[in-house]
């Protein structure tokens, strides 16, 4: 594949990004998936963009607007990606000749929505390109906090601090290892061992830092083409692992994932509880819980546990409560969040988290644990919640208790934790323990 084809397949995720909504990961895995046989370095290629223009987004729109004598930048979707590619690839990317960053942009608009529109895209990357040459490139990292919108920056002050807040966004300049989940700590170095010797040239392995399942990989390609996927192991960032392992799970335990989505928790929990236990993962989207039942074998609810608890059937030794969230924690790998949620879709979910565990924690039984998390890492949806549901009780009382399992990121008689890419590599996640009374 040619670099321009790889442009092409980049500003297709990006308009799916912009004009319908869609996932990142999800389009861009779809739009790889349609030529199989693509190099790695071209889907890295591909990527690179999508990921790149979405979390500097901000960034690139604003040096537009300084840049345009004028003119704006377009409303097209694919047209507007073409643009903010050939700029994103002129400042971040020194492997990109500029005159190719320019050409190519340009061409992809002038395909699109005409040459006037293409002359206007070739004066500003023009003008950038000038400028660059002149002072040098943007930092990266600057453009990650500067492009933020308000909103993001303003709920990460509140919760991180203001270092906090730009370490955090910052971290988003360094790319994530792929991470893997293992059935069992035990097999973890044979399985690096397999998976060195079988994966494309170049690709690394090594163990995770906080899971005893992790095994982290860079440059591996396609998950999905190294052996054993979805038999031995799964595709699990290593923040997520340690979320589940939080719950304390061990043989013999009855558990209810009780928003268990893709099911990729359920699937450590179905082995931290073994053959002598059970899991029941419920969620509200019947279509999810079929391929999780098809994919991982335990049993399933269709339930919304903010108006009930259907057909499910107490007590629980052990409930996880991964809430739905904006997700801030994941940024790194779901730039478009930023540019999705306000602060209304936190209020929001906030009160569905409450509401959601509030339903849970009637399913576990008197003196069992619940585990409160998200992937998110605004106090809004963390602290906020908690000190809610310590506040407000009814016939359930949930009693803020220290985690009851060794090795996890905190301090010793901890009742929460909160996981953050600058400080220890993963995505970011909020947990809370409880005793159900």
């Amino acid at each position: 594949m040619k670099a321009d084809d790889a442009r092409a397949r980049a500003a297709k995720v990006l308009a799916r990004v912009w004009e319908d909504g869609a996932f990142s990961a999800a389009a861009l895995d779809a739009e790889l998936g349609r030529a199989p046989l693509l190099a790695t370095r071209d889907a890295a290629l591909t990527t690179e963009l999508v990921y790149g223009v979405l979390r500097t987004q901000g960034f690139l729109e604003a040096k537009i607007a300084e840049l345009a004598r004028r003119g704006r930048a377009f409303d097209e979707p694919t047209a507007k990606a073409h643009l903010l590619m050939g700029l994103y690839a002129l400042c971040f990317l020194e492997r990109v000749p500029a005159f190719a960053a320019v050409s190519e942009a340009v061409s992809g608009v002038a395909a699109r929505i005409g040459d006037k529109p293409a002359g206007f895209a070739n004066g500003v990357l023009r003008a950038a390109q000038k400028g660059i040459e002149q002072s040098g490139r943007p930092s990266l990292e600057d453009a990650l906090v500067e492009g933020a919108p308000g909103w993001l920056r303003g709920a990460l002050r509140r919760s991180l601090g203001r270092k906090g807040a730009v370490e955090f966004l910052a971290a988003g300049a360094k790319p994530m290892p792929l991470g893997i989940a293992v059935k069992s700590p035990a097999d973890r170095a044979a399985w690096i061992a397999r998976l060195s010797e079988s994966a494309p040239e170049g690709a690394t392995f090594r163990e995770g830092v906080l899971s005893p399942h992790a095994i982290l990989a860079e440059h591996a390609g396609d998950p999905r083409r190294l052996v054993g996927w979805e038999q031995d192991w799964i595709v699990q960032e290593e923040g997520a692992q340690i979320v589940g392992l939080a719950l304390g799970a061990s043989a013999g335990d009855r558990v209810l994932d009780a928003c268990a989505g893709r099911g990729n928790k359920t699937w450590l929990l179905h082995q931290l509880v073994g053959a002598e236990g059970s899991v029941v993962a419920a969620d509200k989207y019947p279509a999810k819980l079929a391929q999780l039942a098809a994919r991982i074998g335990v049993e399933t609810a269709a339930v919304d546990l903010t108006v009930g608890q259907g057909d499910l059937q107490g007590p629980f030794d052990r409930v996880l409560v991964d809430a739905p969230c904006t997700g801030t924690g994941t940024l790194r790998r779901r730039p478009e969040i930023a540019l999705q949620k306000d602060m209304t879709s936190v209020a929001e979910l906030a009160e569905e988290q409450f509401a959601i565990v509030r339903g849970a924690a009637k399913l576990a039984k008197k003196g069992g644990r619940l585990v409160y998390a998200v992937c998110s890492v605004l106090a809004e949806e963390c602290e906020r919640v908690v000190e809610r549901l310590v506040a407000e009780q009814d016939d359930v009382r949930l009693e803020p208790a220290p985690f009851d399992v060794k090795g996890l990121p905190c301090d010793e008689g901890a009742t929460s934790f909160r996981l953050l890419p600058h400080v220890h590599g993963t995505d970011g996640f909020f947990a809370a323990s409880f005793v159900v009374r």
